[in-house]
C-alpha cells in the first residue's frame, strides 16, 4: 500500500477546509439574497396595494441609507395578477401576492416555490377592507383651532435632518391633548388618508384583540395554548398560556436580533408561509413564565390560537368587526400569512389618525364613544410589568419604557407613560398624566437618529 506523506495530508486538508469555508461563505450569500429579495417584493407589494402609494417613491424607500444594496435587486408588478416578484439577476426570485381585504403575502421564494393551494385560509374572503373615504360616515377626531406656537416648533424640527449619514426621515406626527388634535405634520408623499405599517405596534393591536376576547368570556390569562405542534400530551410547551405569550415569557427559543438578517425573525416574517408552524415548533429553553425574552414568535402563536378559538369563518373578520369599526378605524388591515394567520407581530397597515385613535382607546381606559371595548381593568393589566422582566421595561404587548436604542440622555419621560412601539421608528406614545397621546412614524434605519424620550419630553412641555 502506497504510504501517503505528511505534505500530502496537509494539502489535503487545507484544500477540504477552504471548500468548507467557500461552501458557508456561499450558503451564508444565498440567504442573505432570499431575504432581500422577499423582502422587497414584500413591501413593494404592501406599500402599492394597500397602502396605495407612487411605485417610484416606494422604490426609493427601499433603497435608502442601509438598503441601498437592494438597489441592484429586480423588481416588477403585476397590475392584473396583483403580484409582485423581485431577484437577483434571475436568482433566488420572491413572488408576493395581494389578496383582496387581507393584504400581502408570500407566494414562493428560492427556499419555497409553492403556488398558494386553494382552500388554505389564506384564500378565505373577508369583508374586511375598506378604503379611507369610509372615513365620512365615521365622527371624526375634532381639529383644535388653538394657536400653539411652541409645539409647532417641536414639530417642524421633528422633520429635520441634523445628521445627513443618519436621517431620521420622519413621516408623520400627530398630537392629541384631551381628545383634540393639536398637532399634526406629514412628510413629501404621506397625507392623512396614506396607510402606514406600524410593524410591532401590531403587537398592541393583539393586545387589544385578547382584551376583547377576554371581556366576552371567551379567554382568561390562564388559558393554555393550543397549536397543531403541540399534540403531544408530555409536551411541556402545553404549559404555555396566554399570560406568558402577552408577557414574552413562554421560554421558547426565538432569535429576535433585527440587526441579523438571518435571525428568526427575519425568515419567519419573509420566508415562512405559514408562521405559526415556524414559531410553535421551536424548543423550550427555560420553564413557561420564568424568563423574559422579546419575541415576534410569541404573537404569531397568539395569533394562531385566536383563530383556533374563533374558527376560520370568523377569525378573518374580527378585527374590524370587533375593533376599527367601533374605533373608526376604517382604512385598518391586519395582514394575514399564506396560511391565513394574521401577522400580529408586524403586518399591520393603519393611517397616522388610526394609530392615534387606537392610542386614545387606552388613555381613555379601553372606553370609546361611552362603551366599553375593552374590560375594566385591562388597560391597567396592560401597563402592569411582566413578572419576569428584570428591567420592569415591558408589560402585555405594550411597552413600558421605550427600548434603549431609541433613548437618549436626558430626564425620564412621565411613570405612566407606555407605548406601542415598532421597528424603524414607529411609536403610539399614552401619557394618562398629560391627557396625551403622541403618534410618531416613520423609516428610520438607523435608531439613533430619533430620541423618541426626548421628542416627547419637548411635546409634553410645549402643550403645558
Amino acid at each position: 500500500m502506497e504510504k501517503i506523506s505528511r505534505k500530502g495530508v496537509a494539502i489535503s486538508v487545507t484544500a477540504f477546509i477552504f471548500l468548507l469555508v467557500i461552501g458557508t461563505v456561499l450558503s451564508y450569500g444565498a440567504r442573505l439574497v432570499s431575504l432581500g429579495t422577499a423582502y422587497k417584493a414584500k413591501m413593494l407589494c404592501s406599500e402599492v396595494f394597500v397602502a396605495e402609494r407612487d411605485t417610484a417613491a416606494v422604490l426609493v424607500d427601499l433603497a435608502v441609507d442601509d438598503l441601498v444594496i437592494l438597489q441592484f435587486i429586480d423588481a416588477s408588478i403585476d397590475n392584473v395578477a396583483k403580484t409582485t416578484t423581485a431577484s437577483l439577476y434571475g436568482f433566488a426570485e420572491s413572488k408576493v401576492r395581494y389578496r383582496k381585504k387581507t393584504g400581502c403575502a408570500l407566494v414562493s421564494n428560492i427556499v419555497a416555490p409553492i403556488a398558494l393551494e386553494a382552500g388554505k385560509r389564506g384564500q378565505r374572503e373577508s369583508t374586511g377592507y375598506m378604503r379611507p373615504e369610509a372615513d365620512k360616515s365615521v365622527e371624526p377626531l375634532k381639529l383644535s383651532d388653538a394657536d400653539n406656537p411652541r409645539l409647532t416648533a417641536v414639530l417642524n424640527a421633528a422633520f429635520l435632518e441634523p445628521d445627513s449619514q443618519h436621517p431620521g426621515r420622519t413621516r408623520a406626527i400627530i398630537v392629541l391633548h384631551k381628545g383634540q388634535i393639536v398637532g399634526e405634520r406629514y412628510a413629501t408623499g404621506i397625507g392623512p388618508d396614506t396607510p402606514q405599517l406600524g410593524w410591532s405596534m401590531t403587537k398592541s393591536v393583539m393586545n387589544a384583540l385578547v382584551g376583547i376576547l377576554v371581556k366576552e368570556g371567551r379567554l382568561t390569562l390562564s388559558s393554555p395554548i393550543t397549536t397543531r405542534n403541540w399534540q403531544a400530551p408530555d409536551d411541556p410547551r402545553r404549559n404555555i398560556t396566554l399570560e406568558h405569550l402577552l408577557h414574552m415569557s413562554s421560554g421558547l427559543a426565538f432569535n429576535e436580533d433585527m440587526a441579523d438578517p438571518l435571525a428568526d425573525v427575519s425568515y419567519m416574517i419573509l420566508r415562512e408561509r405559514d408562521m405559526a408552524s415556524f414559531a410553535s415548533n421551536k424548543p423550550l429553553e427555560a420553564e413557561p413564565g420564568s424568563r423574559w425574552q422579546y419575541s415576534s414568535g410569541s404573537t404569531i402563536i397568539l395569533a394562531e390560537f385566536l383563530c383556533h378559538l374563533l374558527g376560520n369563518e370568523v377569525y378573518g373578520d374580527f378585527p374590524r368587526e370587533a375593533l376599527f369599526e367601533p374605533l373608526g378605524m376604517t382604512s385598518a388591515v391586519l395582514e394575514t400569512d399564506a396560511h391565513g394567520t394574521f401577522v400580529g407581530s408586524s403586518f399591520m397597515y393603519a393611517t397616522a389618525r388610526e394609530w392615534a385613535r387606537f392610542g386614545l382607546l387606552y388613555l381613555q381606559d379601553g372606553i370609546w364613544d361611552g362603551k366599553r371595548i375593552l374590560p375594566e381593568g385591562w388597560v391597567q393589566y396592560t401597563r402592569t410589568p411582566a413578572p419576569s422582566d428584570p428591567e420592569a421595561a415591558y408589560g402585555a404587548h405594550f411597552w413600558l419604557q421605550l427600548p434603549k436604542e431609541y433613548r437618549g440622555k436626558g430626564d425620564a419621560m412621565p411613570e405612566d407613560a407606555f407605548h406601542a412601539v415598532g421597528h424603524e421608528g414607529q411609536f403610539v406614545t399614552i401619557v394618562p398624566s398629560h391627557d396625551a397621546v403622541i403618534v410618531r412614524l416613520g423609516k428610520t434605519r438607523y435608531p439613533q437618529a430619533w430620541q423618541h424620550d426626548l421628542f416627547v419630553r419637548n411635546v409634553l412641555a410645549a402643550l403645558r
